[in-house]
């Protein structure tokens, strides 16, 4: 089956919709969070988040995916992860993103995030790989990486940082389950 964009799922304890133009003040929040945007190139303006949230509805209408807001169970803003189109050492990669704000950190929902995010990916999106990358030193998401089945490929400067990149191919992920 050929899906040509999923705005609205949801897992055990998540409901994930679509990034809108309406989702501006929740990003605000998220981005002037320092414990957020630590790892996240650090704390970003309103005028800012505006340009990120522009960026990211962009791609939903060239790409037909990217970002998804999500919700727990009484509605309450958990944070944002998504699929989104990136460019690495002269490659064009599909990139699985994601960040949670503090309240909901240690509790298993960044995993169970990107789980969902990726089974929509790959089972209705078509997507055959994914990476993921982050920050050296920020253990954390590496091991929600590697907890979904991602394999370290390699180190990578992104944004003129060291990061780590990790890969999953749709075979790998197909095996895991």
């Amino acid at each position: 089956m050929q899906v040509e964009q999923v705005e609205k799922f949801s897992s055990d304890r998540l409901t994930a919709s679509r990034l809108c133009a309406e989702d501006f003040s929740i990003l605000c929040q998220m981005h002037q969070d320092p414990n957020v945007m630590a790892t996240l190139y650090g704390i970003r303006a309103d005028a800012q988040t505006r340009q990120y949230l522009q960026h990211n509805l962009d791609h939903w209408q060239r790409y037909r995916y990217g970002l998804w807001m999500f919700r727990d169970t009484d509605g309450n803003f958990v944070g944002r992860g998504g699929l989104r189109n990136v460019y690495i050492d002269s490659n064009d990669e599909i990139e699985l993103a994601y960040a949670l704000m503090p309240a909901y950190w240690g509790k298993g929902l960044a995993t169970e995030m990107a789980k969902a995010i990726l089974k929509v990916g790959f089972e209705y999106l078509d997507i055959a790989e994914v990476v993921c990358f982050t920050l050296t030193t920020n253990q954390a998401s590496q091991r929600v990486m590697q907890k979904v089945g991602f394999q370290y490929d390699r180190n990578i400067i992104h944004a003129n940082l060291p990061h780590v990149l990790y890969r999953l191919t749709i075979t790998d992920w197909q095996r895991r389950r």
